[in-house]
């Protein structure tokens, strides 16, 4: 590594009390500097100012794996090809970049630092455009798809069912983003809630986040007809080809879709093994889907599916206990295949509990989550690398 990672994390321990502020900087500096690449950028910017800042924090936080660094690296290489990142943009935002950290970092900033930074940020460049090349030839930056189908089913629930222009590849349990013109510039993951279709078609369940900008326009505005674009399809939180272990697949709300898609495909391979479903939910208006988990009941002999539903006013905090009870009550789960889907707090919260029902880490699979930290600001450098806090995550796309 060319790079001091010492120095870096030093320097960004000054300049991350100030995170707010120098996220401005740095996109004024790179606006007005260079006004034509302000187009590929979204109209409102305090989002895209938090996705800056959690991109530098989620680099500092790799800094002592460099299989990590280069996997993080390379997964936002990859995925800025639907940004429309190009080459060329790369020494704008590193000119950018360099120039608000010096800014923000006051009388601490030295020759040093900025050889580090610099150094740091020529490897960034390189590794993001170099993993952007190597995806094969032929391959879209991004898939135009049209809304076919349309269906309320929750008040805050939306299912889309959209049919891409062109084949779309993915495996049962892997996510995509999505943008649409309503919003844009701006994309969102949301987990395919199907196994391949014949017509190709792929469905997404969205639920309504407050204040979500792309969230509300799906929900409540986007209708059959309409253009969408998709990201490629991410994630590993796909089955284990071949595995004859049992399968405990634990949903929560909307994740439910991806725990549908890996049933259909146990359905449709006609996989013998027994699988377990622990359906989450904040209440019993909230099972959205349970039409679709009867159809899965028909289907496949051999599975069991769980609701855990509290009553009126327990809320998220009465489903988790309710989840809770029913992996305990089913005692130990060593030797399962176990997948996890659900609000970002779901895989946490449920890690302790099944390592001491004898889960195995290693047959553990979801998607990638942001850690939870400490929301204060440090007082010092060696406090900010003391007491992690948390951090403004882009989304799952760029969690590598």
């Amino acid at each position: 590594m060319p790079f001091d990672p010492a120095v870096i994390r030093a320097s960004f321990a000054v300049v991350e009390r100030r995170a707010d502020h120098m996220a401005k900087y740095f996109y004024a500096h790179l606006f007005s500097h260079n006004p034509e690449v302000r187009a590929y950028f979204p109209a409102e910017m305090a989002e895209q100012r938090d996705r800056l800042f959690g991109a530098l924090t989620g680099l500092v936080l790799r800094l002592e794996s460099p299989e990590q660094l280069t996997g993080y690296l390379g997964a936002l290489g990859r995925d800025h090809r639907k940004f429309q990142a190009a080459p060329e943009h790369y020494p704008a935002v590193g000119a950018s970049l360099i120039a608000a950290l010096r800014h923000f970092s006051g009388h601490s900033w030295t020759p040093e630092i900025e050889k580090a930074w610099t150094e740091a940020y020529t490897v960034i460049a390189q590794v993001m455009t170099g993993a952007a090349a190597e995806v094969p030839p032929g391959t879209p930056a991004w898939w135009e798809a049209e809304v076919t189908g349309r269906r309320r089913a929750a008040p805050d629930v939306v299912v889309l069912t959209l049919t891409p222009m062109r084949p779309y590849p993915f495996l049962p349990g892997q996510y995509l983003t999505l943008s649409s013109p309503r919003v844009p510039k701006v994309w969102r993951p949301y987990s395919i809630a199907n196994a391949p279709r014949p017509d190709d078609s792929l469905e997404v369940h969205v639920r309504r986040v407050p204040g979500g900008l792309l969230s509300t326009a799906l929900v409540e505005d986007v209708m059959p007809g309409e253009l969408l674009r998709l990201g490629p399809a991410l994630g590993d939180a796909v089955l284990d080809p071949g595995s004859p272990r049992p399968l405990l697949a634990v949903a929560g709300g909307t994740g439910w879709g991806q725990t549908k898609a890996l049933l259909e495909q146990l359905a449709a391979t006609r996989d013998p093994r027994h699988v377990t479903v622990v359906l989450a939910a904040r209440s019993d208006a909230d099972q959205y889907d349970l039409a679709a988990v009867e159809r899965l009941l028909a289907r496949c002999d051999r599975l069991e599916v769980l609701t855990a539903s509290p009553a009126p006013g327990a809320g998220r905090d009465g489903a988790t206990a309710l989840v809770r009870d029913a992996l305990a009550g089913q005692g130990d789960w060593s030797g399962w295949d176990i997948h996890l889907s659900g609000p970002p707090d779901l895989a946490p919260a449920l890690a302790d509990l099944l390592f001491d029902l004898g889960a195995e880490p290693d047959l553990i699979r979801h998607d990638p989550v942001p850690e939870t930290f400490n929301r204060a600001r440090p007082l010092t450098s060696s406090d900010w690398f003391l007491d992690r806090r948390d951090v403004p995550w882009i989304n799952r796309t760029e969690l590598g």
